[in-house]
């Protein structure tokens, strides 16, 4: 089994931070690709932000100079630092991840969801 559980998210002023987490644990063989991705109400979800194994990151074009990604391979964490926050950021974040379990199985996973809400 593969869980993985975000934490960070919360209610902010516009012009705040945040800081977003997700935990990877289970039968992981080797973790790849890593992101956030984010869906407002009645909107679709989208990439926020993705890294590779070597830390190789991508933005949307929306985040890019406030947001960033990064992760922790031996701890199998991913993080979203998220500065100078605006209202139109208010969404549902995601944690989703690319993997290898220990059968050599290669698959997807995304996490539950946090809430993050910027007041103007």
């Amino acid at each position: 089994q593969v869980q993985l559980v975000e934490s960070g998210g919360g209610l902010v002023q516009a012009g705040g931070s945040l800081r977003l987490s997700c935990a990877v644990s289970g039968n992981i063989l080797r973790i790849n690709l890593m992101g956030w991705y984010r869906q407002a109400p009645g909107k679709q979800r989208d990439l926020v932000a993705h890294i590779t194994t070597g830390g190789s990151t991508n933005y949307s074009d929306s985040v890019k100079g406030r947001f960033t990604i990064s992760r922790d391979n031996a701890k199998k964490m991913v993080y979203l630092q998220m500065n100078s926050l605006k209202p139109e950021d208010t969404a549902v974040y995601y944690c989703n991840v690319d993997l290898i379990t220990w059968w050599n199985v290669q698959d997807n996973y995304w996490g539950q969801g946090t809430q993050v809400t910027v007041s103007s």
